[in-house]
């Protein structure tokens, strides 16, 4: 098997400056690439397939004083809730500006995942960090913290809320002090939140009691692609099946948006881009942009509320698979987020999961496996895991079990006027909680 190095590059809260995403896409194609994707964390992802590619890239990327990482993620991207402002967050405090203001303040690299999200919003996920600030929905230039404990499921939420000039140090303290007391906080789900609390002293960074837990918003994912009128300007959501990203594609994308003067390029945690503030007088522009490298931009929403862990073909080809299944069905998704997880500890955002596990394993390598669907409580995908939806399924019956999962999403979201004996509670699924 062709071994493939992947070189991760990331960008804070999934801002893409146009002049630094060409330099990188001239590096990696002068290196022979063709594609490049990105990932969950809204990061730049390079798959490089010989040593003499990877040490041409490494050079390149090197000579330009970009930051990255090789097979590892030692170093996990800020992600952030920018590319929905304006596009599908309005009336709030949260702007450009105070996303700015806090990602500059972040002087170090952060060895924990840190998300910063407006509250008002379920485009991206609150809590699928360590760190997690949710802006405050009634006091301006505060915010909520819910630590996650790394390598748990154990959630806190902070005591006090925040003010934004004082996000990044205090992420910091939170970092040290977790990172120096490994045995307290780190893989154990015995993690104290009140002993953190007492550590970190928040004194020093003008914090002060909120007046109680926050609310977190419903999920309802909107739909994330196509050329779209917002206020007097417009904004372009790609989504690509495969995730991958043509080079000379992208590439003209930095020329347009140079041109044009289009000032954001964003990634977004679907594994897609958005570029914002496109004028009216260049619409035609983008749609010729589009025509000529035969990018489609309307693709069914079943497909699109899948949320699929980064690096894993094999979760991929299943995604593919019930994408199928659902559309021969015509099953409804809306509001419904599908993750697929094949890999232990990695993170997926979804209210449904579906998870691959092996009937047995000789050492790195599994065999013959089945799949459990799971549901996050109240099918919040904020919330952690909650029950077993449907235990040890064959991949034969696994789009059919993945259909009455999404069936009894929609008997939860709401009153159904049915007769109890069509439809009941007991034809969907039996809880079970989780170990």
């Amino acid at each position: 098997m062709k071994r493939v190095n992947t070189i991760k590059i990331n960008f804070k809260g999934g801002i893409i400056p146009h002049t630094n995403l060409y330099n990188i896409l001239l590096a990696a194609g002068k290196s022979g690439l063709l594609f490049v994707r990105f990932g969950l964390r809204q990061q730049l992802l390079l798959d490089v397939e010989t040593d003499q590619q990877l040490h041409s890239l490494t050079r390149e990327l090197d000579m330009l004083r970009i930051t990255y990482e090789i097979n590892e993620s030692k170093f996990p991207n800020i992600i952030s809730s920018f590319p929905a402002e304006d596009v599908f967050i309005v009336d709030t405090w949260l702007n450009e500006n105070v996303y700015h203001e806090i990602f500059e303040s972040v002087n170090y690299t952060p060895r924990l995942k840190i998300n910063v999200s407006d509250t008002n919003q379920s485009f991206t996920p609150l809590l699928t960090g360590n760190i997690n600030w949710v802006a405050s929905p009634v006091e301006r230039n505060y915010w909520h913290l819910f630590i996650r404990f790394p390598k748990t499921n154990v959630v806190y939420e902070w005591k006090d809320i925040v003010p934004t000039k004082s996000v990044a140090a205090m992420s910091l303290r939170i970092e040290e002090t977790i990172l120096q007391n490994k045995n307290d906080f780190y893989d154990n789900n015995e993690a104290s939140g009140n002993n953190l609390y007492e550590q970190v002293n928040v004194d020093i960074f003008n914090a002060r009691p909120a007046d109680g837990p926050l609310a977190l918003p419903p999920f309802n994912l909107p739909y994330y692609e196509g050329l779209n009128r917002y206020k007097d300007k417009y904004w372009l959501g790609i989504y690509r099946r495969d995730e991958l990203f043509s080079i000379d594609f992208l590439k003209s994308v930095c020329h347009l948006c140079i041109k044009t003067e289009t000032g954001q390029l964003c990634s977004t945690p679907w594994k897609t881009i958005i570029i914002k503030g496109i004028k009216e007088a260049d619409k035609e522009a983008w749609s010729y942009l589009l025509d000529k490298y035969q990018i489609n931009i309307r693709h069914a929403a079943n497909e699109l509320n899948f949320q699929v862990e980064d690096n894993s073909v094999e979760a991929l080809k299943l995604k593919y698979h019930l994408v199928k299944h659902l559309n021969d069905d015509d099953t409804r998704t809306f509001g419904v987020c599908i993750g697929i997880k094949t890999h232990k500890k990695s993170e997926v955002f979804s209210n449904i999961l579906v998870r691959r596990k092996a009937l047995f394993t000789i050492g790195k390598w599994g065999f013959f496996y089945t799949y459990d669907i799971l549901c996050a409580k109240d099918y919040n995908p904020n919330e952690r895991t909650d029950f077993v939806f449907s235990r040890d399924n064959p991949k034969v019956v696994l789009a059919e079990q993945l259909r009455r999962a999404v069936l009894s999403f929609y008997y939860h979201a709401g009153p159904m006027h049915v007769d109890e004996n069509i439809i009941t509670e007991d034809d969907f699924y039996e809880k079970e909680l989780l170990e």
